[in-house]
């Protein structure tokens, strides 16, 4: 049983033509009726299904006008790199034990930093942390010496794309509580990354299939792209 208060939003959005995001901005923040600060989510098919093979794309970017996300860093590192991740901000921080802790199961971060050294001794728990996609990746930079920068990129907007086996990227771009530029320039921020893994990528047509912005308790609406990808 729908509330009153999603009742009272509009129906059939998705029926509606494409906007640009400039001005769907205004709209998702009408509809964010709910007491807390709603996110703005950002939602992508894009063309992975290629003839000669299929485009899978994972990368980091760092938001322009930030993420209201608090991320939980875990570092594994050195003992003499500790306290260096510890000023960072980083929550958890250690060497084996802490590798002994996560093969046992016990997780209690939401992003991993790891120096090349204990990379080594990490990789070996790929059962366990590449499902929960928390294996660190030296193309994403959290397989880094610069742990004071992994850590500080993690904790200031970074975020991570990815697509599904079905070719759907989701990312939050901001909340509501954000300015109307701040949100357009992660806006711009996501598909500028966009472009440049397509061309990193031999893909036939558009990269993007289609593009939908939603907000966490609103409906739907189709985005206009103003470039083609």
């Amino acid at each position: 049983m729908t509330s009153k208060r999603y009742r009272n939003l509009p129906e059939k959005t998705r029926d509606l033509d494409s906007e640009v995001i400039d001005k769907l901005i205004h709209i998702l923040k009408q509809n964010c009726t709910t007491k807390f600060d709603e996110s703005l989510d950002l939602n992508l098919q894009i063309n992975n299904k290629q003839k000669k093979s299929e485009i899978n794309i994972r990368t980091v970017i760092n938001l322009p006008g930030g993420s209201s996300k608090k991320v939980k860093v875990g570092v594994v590192c050195e003992e003499n790199k500790s306290q260096e991740a510890k000023d960072a901000g980083a929550e958890i921080v250690g060497g084996d034990e802490l590798i002994e802790e996560i093969k046992s199961g016990n997780i209690r971060f939401e992003k991993l930093i790891c120096t090349p050294n204990m990379m080594i001794k990490l990789s070996k728990l790929g059962k366990v942390l590449g499902p929960k996609g928390l294996m660190p990746n030296p193309k994403l930079g959290s397989v880094t010496n610069d742990v004071k920068k992994a850590i500080t990129d993690a904790k200031s907007g970074q975020v991570e794309i990815r697509n599904d086996k079905d070719g759907n990227i989701g990312v939050s771009i901001g909340n509501k509580s954000f300015s109307d530029d701040k949100l357009i320039m992660n806006f711009n921020a996501v598909i500028d990354a966009l472009e440049k893994e397509k061309s990193n990528n031999t893909v036939k047509g558009d990269l993007i299939k289609q593009a939908f912005m939603t907000s966490t308790m609103g409906v739907s609406y189709k985005i206009k792209l103003g470039k083609s990808i």
